[in-house]
């Protein structure tokens, strides 16, 4: 058989032309076994592909039996042909019928034939077939015949991927990840339904020019393009804030070390030297490299898998020139976006109107992509595993943002069945828009103020949608997070007048910025901390940058041209950094004074009660302090000393616990006492077995995402007050891990929607 480079490059060459000949699936395959056999001087060259049943069906062949062809069969694992397709590895051996896995098929005349040679057709690490050469005298074959076919193989996968005959369901096995059908379970973020088709958002690049042209300038193109992916990795290195932890900065690290390693890069050009072009080359290896890895027992080494595709797929992008994200190209008007993780600026880049949903393989309920979904109205489910391996461009899907379930490929009845439930959704809809206009008052007269929170402008127009008080929470810093610079005070100022201006006579607390741990400035250096979530953060850094935040507090002073301001400082963990930040508000409040600027109407400046050391200084700051918002989900975290991004606590402990209910109600009874409004704005007050609770132990003021106003509102208006005030304070006589059961008996006995 031929050694050198030129014999394979001539049979790609020769391959092209037969494939683009207008002739049937049959006269092709045949016309390339024979065109092999040729080349690689073989006296036998077969294609086995695989069919319903695990079954390798032989489709052609050059040398054994014609009339075996589409008879002769083996099963995946099955002699020498099943076992390639089983370990998805090559199987070169001198004497065929000597080796233990050899199965005789008599039909096909192979006794004959001692030297044997066979390699897995792939598409995308999976096996759809073997390509074999035999010969009759004994011989191993040398690894540069084996990269010849392996090289070959390839380009057979691509005609077989892409023809209509060969991958109809009925003939390509069904076990095939990219054919079959893939339900997950993930976790609900956003709610509502999501049908549409995949856009994956760092879209995989199909490699369609095969065959190379210039040898020595794919070389220099795989080279360049390396080089690129390398300093984009060490970019990303340099930018990534310290803070947030060893997972991500790991996760790179393993990236530059695998971008670095040499092995890759060398298979990489010896494929490219056996005549394909450099994307191609990129997909030969990276092929090779699932079918190996995906049959690894070791779960960590099966993990590497994920790196190897992201590594792969971001230097096809480079070679190709295809932009970084989908969000730079056209997408389809039902588009439902999988990416393994995004930022909230990266959404936001998006055409809203053709975005239906979200799937992320990453992910929280308090991520900042989540909280930017939530105001879009996106339905979103996190923690996806295996999602972006799994789905293709255009695939059908499902994301359902209120049970956390995706369908990949679903079934139709699964369909119909998702149809039926976004029709019913609308129907609710419908209901809760009828009590837009209707305040949210209990069925014994009680008042209970609804807010929204919000941190962008796109968030404003749910305030009136949504029939919503006021705006019980606006994250400042989310305008910072989408910059890529620090907003000047201009554009601060025109985005907290907008604000104002939106909500009318309707009050808007502002909350000041809000950055560190998983909040993150790509243009502010951070230190590296250990436990950054209970590190340099909120009001401590602004405190330890005070002209940051008078810079912020100005803005904000600005932007009310005498109307009332509202402002509350996060992470605040003792009276003093209360009584420090609003010295620096009086001191912005003076020199806009001395400068002939109209000051707000009213200042009211107020705390957000996240840290537990606060109820210790309660009576205190009460004193000192214009309201009180509870932000559930930090309190919470701190409260139960767990980390509320960590999967394997997720759900651990529950709001509803007879500990943090008790603890609620303490802060709620003080705060009313002293004749200081109090509110609560997290997760819990959107959900209305949760939001029923927090009625029960004393708020009267409560602020969620627009999404969840009409739920929580038409909870509210079939509730009694005195009923579940009664029932909750006789459940927190008792220690439970959680209530949540007996209100939502509460809930049914009283007929309350939840």
């Amino acid at each position: 058989m031929p050694t050198s480079a030129g014999g394979p490059r001539v049979l790609l060459r020769q391959l092209r032309e037969v494939m683009a000949e207008p002739e049937s699936t049959q006269i092709r395959l045949d016309k390339i076994t024979v065109l092999i056999a040729a080349n690689m001087v073989a006296e036998v060259c077969s294609v086995y592909l695989l069919r319903a049943g695990h079954q390798l069906e032989l489709f052609s062949t050059e040398g054994l039996n014609p009339d075996s062809v589409h008879k002769a069969s083996l099963g995946v694992g099955e002699g020498l042909v099943g076992k390639i397709a089983a370990d998805a590895k090559p199987l070169n051996t001198s004497d065929a019928q000597s080796h233990p896995s050899f199965a005789y098929l008599p039909e096909t005349g192979e006794e004959d034939y001692q030297s044997f040679l066979g390699v897995p057709v792939l598409r995308g690490g999976y096996a759809i077939g073997v390509l074999v050469v035999q010969n009759r005298v004994a011989r191993h074959y040398s690894d540069e015949e084996v990269e010849a076919l392996q090289t070959t193989a390839m380009v057979l996968a691509e005609m077989v991927g892409s023809d209509a005959m060969l991958v109809a369901s009925e003939d390509i096995d069904d076990d095939i990840a990219h054919i079959k059908s893939h339900h997950i379970r993930g976790v609900a973020l956003a709610g509502g339904i999501a049908l549409g088709h995949v856009v994956l958002h760092e879209p995989r690049v199909v490699v369609t020019n095969i065959i190379a042209e210039d040898i020595a300038h794919e070389h220099e193109r795989l080279d360049k393009g390396t080089g690129e992916l390398r300093d984009s990795i060490d970019r990303m290195l340099s930018r990534l804030d310290p803070s947030r932890g060893g997972e991500h900065r790991e996760v790179l690290e393993a990236y530059r070390m695998f971008a670095h390693d040499r092995g890759w890069l060398s298979k990489m050009h010896e494929a490219v030297t056996t005549g394909l072009t450099a994307e191609a080359a990129v997909e030969r290896v990276q092929n090779d490299n699932r079918a190996r890895l995906m049959r690894q027992k070791d779960p960590y080494i099966r993990e590497r898998l994920h790196d190897f595709d992201d590594l792969a797929n971001r230097l096809l992008r480079i070679l190709s020139g295809r932009a970084a994200t989908a969000a730079a190209e056209e997408i389809p008007e039902d588009a439902v976006i999988v990416a393994r993780n995004m930022g909230p600026a990266e959404l936001l880049d998006y055409d809203r109107d053709r975005v239906r949903g979200l799937i992320l393989e990453d992910g929280s309920p308090t991520s900042h992509v989540t909280i930017v979904a939530r105001a879009l109205d996106i339905p979103l489910v996190g923690s996806g595993e295996r999602v972006v391996d799994l789905v293709d461009p255009d695939d059908p899907i499902i994301a359902d943002g209120d049970s956390g379930e995706v369908y990949i490929r679903p079934s139709s009845d699964v369909e119909e069945a998702y149809s039926d439930k976004v029709r019913f959704r609308a129907r609710r809809q419908a209901q809760y828009a009828a009590l837009r206009g209707s305040p949210a008052v209990t069925t014994d007269g009680h008042r209970i103020r609804l807010s929204v929170n919000a941190g962008l402008l796109v968030d404003l127009p749910h305030l009136e949608e949504a029939g919503a008080d006021g705006i019980g929470l606006f994250r400042t810093e989310l305008q910072f997070m989408i910059a890529s610079a620090f907003p000047r005070m201009r554009e601060q100022t025109s985005l907290y007048r907008s604000v104002l201006e939106a909500a009318g006579d309707k009050p808007v607390v502002f909350r000041s910025l809000d950055i560190g741990s998983d909040k993150v400035l790509p243009y502010l250096k951070h230190v590296k901390e250990e436990n950054p979530a209970m590190g340099w953060r909120a009001i401590r850094m602004s405190l330890d940058r005070p002209a940051l935040f008078r810079l912020q507090m100005r803005a904000l002073l600005r932007a009310a041209g005498g109307k009332p301001m509202r402002v509350m400082f996060p992470m605040v963990a003792e009276v003093d950094e209360f009584r420090r930040a609003r010295a620096l508000v009086d001191h912005e409040c003076a020199f806009l004074r001395k400068h002939g600027h109209t000051l707000p109407s009213e200042i009211h400046l107020g705390v957000m009660f996240e840290v537990p050391s606060l109820m210790w200084q309660l009576d205190e700051l009460l004193t000192l302090v214009d309201f009180v918002s509870v932000g559930s989900n930090d309190l919470q975290q701190f409260f139960y000393a767990s980390d509320r991004g960590h999967p394997r606590l997720a759900g651990r402990y529950d709001a509803l616990s007879t500990p943090m209910l008790r603890f609620l109600r303490d802060i709620a009874s003080a705060a009313n006492k002293a004749g200081v409004p109090v509110n609560l704005c997290g997760e819990m007050a959107g959900r209305p077995i949760d939001a029923m609770a927090l009625i029960g132990v004393g708020f009267r003021s409560i602020s969620m995402t627009p999404a969840a106003i009409g739920p929580v509102k038409e909870m509210i208006m079939a509730l009694s007050v005195e009923s579940i005030t009664e029932t909750v304070e006789l459940l927190l006589r008792e220690s439970h891990h959680t209530i949540r059961p007996q209100l939502v008996d509460f809930a049914q006995k009283h007929n309350i929607s939840f």
